[in-house]
């Protein structure tokens, strides 16, 4: 405890009086050194006896003040005083005590004459209180008041307050010991009910952190530790309908009943190690198991299946048998260089994928899993001022005729040129797009840039037919903005004519419209714009609802191209799946029957494209014939009679 410096106590006089009248036939006495070395308690100099002689007491000036009291009715009042004191010379030797401080102590006052001081109330065992107190004997300070903890005689332990200050124009200190044990208990009291749960009467969240970031502070391994640190993370799948359905109260019996349970594991957990796993309450249906120094992911990960099974056994609550699950994320790391916001995060961010991933399993942190977490929240705040910044750029892949190779078209692609990330293909930042709105202003942008370069092709190519350019559209930009609007507007200002645009939405996205995304499509269609599938295939395949829809183009997906047909190591063809070319060649048929064209995707043999052909789709999209190239290379494509297999190939 520390020591503070004050000023004597308005008694000191008095005190000093009496003890200085009752000491008037005190024998010579050994004197402690008033100047004890620093790195252990003063001891009896030796050779040096000094003999004290009582000065005498003599009465106030008439007139300026009460008489003080006789001396030996101030000797009387020390001895009697309800305050356990005591007077310690410089030498810290007790000099005299009362009868309160021998009962306080479990001792006699007579037998505390002549002991040392600071041994009878532990002031040693601090070095920051021992010097404190040696600064008070020698004169330099001006009070001490320190809290010790001390041993009775019967066996049981004191909370006491002692204070020292010394006694004017006195080689001695006034030193008084008040019992502040029952304080003490009920300091303890107040704080176990601030650190703890009233439902679960477990750890808070305050308690958790002070032992989290305790354990994070420690240095393992000078205390024989490993150095590491675990967290367990979880929350009760489904809590919140218990307490919609049942109320509170059973909420409230059901948490208890599962603090219980974790209680169990936890202790089962530490009968082979020399510490037990804290089990706390974090709030609401949350709690968390800290391991301090873990051995590794393999103990966190058998405490958290030793949980998981624990809370398989429904609860009994009063005949009232229910179920409850958990999502558990455990985080197990070295504890070094570690924070408790950051091991907190990570267990969030575990628990977080626990759920995600199906809800009633423990899932384990994944760094490199966080980290494309962390730089897709990166991209979803840099995404919207992007497109201001000029950060986008197009690149297009030719639509190329399966009968005579010619370019009918091309699809765009945006990319994003992140100046942290580098170049971006669009799965890395449209999903994040449509998710916080900005896909309508980057779809603007690319729909708008997208024309006025098909439109610069038109007019640098007088003499090839005119290719029309298939623009990406997510339903999004139907709902949240006036698509028809946009592109009657873009149509207008860039003079391309409306059948040279194609309008991409997924399957997913059209089967099934009605209301407003139907009739926009209308509209566009009318308008003469053509509009596409994309990725037919995958999604509802409703064929009789697509004769209702104004499509004029399907475009298979990929998965169907790469597994039906592909080339062998020694050049012959291979089949490994005949039934996905049965189900193509059907679509291309009704396709056909219904007025629309079919695309072929992700064509990237000769073999495919051969059997492509057969099978009557009209155009095809892959590698074979280029990959997502720069405008520049698209006009020198068009230079060309037909594109050779390969030809968009870096």
């Amino acid at each position: 405890m520390s020591g503070t410096s004050e000023g004597p106590a308005p008694a000191a006089d008095f005190v000093r009086r009496a003890v200085t009248e009752r000491h008037i036939d005190t024998p010579s006495r050994t004197v402690m050194s008033p100047h004890p070395s620093d790195g252990a308690p003063p001891g009896p100099v030796s050779g040096e006896v000094h003999r004290e002689h009582p000065q005498p007491l003599t009465d106030a000036a008439p007139g300026t003040g009460p008489s003080p009291l006789p001396g030996r009715t101030r000797g009387a009042a020390f001895a009697a005083a309800p305050l356990a004191m005591a007077v310690v010379d410089r030498g810290d030797v007790i000099v005299t005590a009362n009868e309160t401080l021998g009962l306080l102590l479990g001792t006699g006052s007579a037998s505390l004459d002549g002991r040392t001081a600071s041994d009878l109330v532990d002031l040693a065992s601090d070095a920051r209180t021992w010097h404190a107190y040696r600064e008070v004997l020698r004169g330099r300070q001006a009070r001490l008041r320190c809290t010790r903890r001390i041993r009775h005689p019967d066996g049981h332990s004191l909370w006491v307050q002692v204070t020292v200050t010394p006694l004017p124009g006195e080689e001695a200190v006034l030193m008084s010991v008040a019992d502040i044990s029952s304080r003490r208990e009920l300091q303890a009291r107040l704080r176990h009910l601030q650190m703890h749960d009233p439902v679960t009467r477990l750890p808070n969240r305050t308690l958790f952190f002070e032992r989290l970031t305790a354990a994070l502070e420690t240095d393992a391994y000078e205390e024989g530790g490993t150095g590491r640190i675990g967290l367990c993370y979880l929350d009760l799948d489904g809590f919140k309908a218990v307490n919609d359905t049942l109320g509170h109260r059973v909420g409230d019996r059901l948490l208890g009943a599962v603090a219980e349970r974790l209680t169990r594991c936890a202790e089962q957990a530490g009968h082979a190690r020399a510490a037990t796993p804290l089990v706390a309450r974090l709030g609401g249906d949350e709690f968390a198991l800290l391991v301090e120094d873990s051995t590794g992911t393999e103990q966190l990960a058998d405490l958290a299946e030793s949980v998981l099974k624990a809370l398989e056994v429904p609860f009994d609550l009063s005949g009232r048998r229910l179920s409850v699950s958990a999502s558990i994320g455990v985080v197990e790391r070295r504890a070094a260089g570690t924070t408790a916001t950051g091991l907190m995060q990570a267990a969030d961010t575990t628990l977080y994928w626990a759920k995600a991933d199906g809800k009633s399993r423990w899932t384990l942190f994944d760094p490199e899993r966080n980290a494309h977490r962390m730089t897709r929240q990166a991209l979803s705040s840099t995404l919207r001022p992007a497109v201001d910044r000029g950060e986008f750029t197009l690149e297009y892949q030719p639509l190329v005729s399966m009968e005579d190779g010619g370019v009918r078209g091309v699809e765009a692609l945006v990319r994003w040129n992140h100046p942290q990330f580098g170049m971006l293909t669009p799965n890395r930042f449209i999903g994040l797009a449509e998710e916080d709105g900005s896909i309508v202003q980057l779809g603007r942008w690319v729909l708008a840039t997208a024309c006025r370069q098909a439109r610069r092709w038109q007019l640098d190519h007088p003499d090839t037919d005119p290719i029309f350019v298939s623009v990406n559209v997510a339903v999004r930009q139907v709902w949240d903005s006036d698509l028809v609007a946009d592109v009657a507007q873009i149509l207008a200002e860039t003079q391309l004519p409306p059948h040279l645009l194609q309008l991409e939405l997924t399957e997913s996205a059209v089967m099934g419209s009605a209301g407003r995304p139907l009739q926009a499509l209308q509209a566009l269609s009318d308008m003469g714009v053509r509009i596409a599938i994309d990725d037919f295939g995958t999604g509802y395949s409703n064929l009789a609802y697509l004769s209702r829809l104004p499509v004029s183009v399907l475009k298979l997906d990929g998965s169907f191209v790469r597994s039906f047909q592909y080339e062998t190591l020694d050049g012959a063809d291979g089949h490994s799946d005949s039934a996905d070319e049965v189900i193509v060649e059907a679509l291309v048929q009704l396709a056909h029957r219904l007025g629309l064209t079919v695309t072929a995707e992700c064509v990237e043999t000769s073999a495919q494209a051969t059997r492509l052909r057969g099978i009557g789709c009209d155009t095809g999209q892959g590698w074979l014939y280029s990959r997502p190239v720069a405008p520049e290379r698209i006009s020198e494509l068009l230079a060309s009679p037909a594109v050779q297999a390969g030809a968009g190939k870096p």
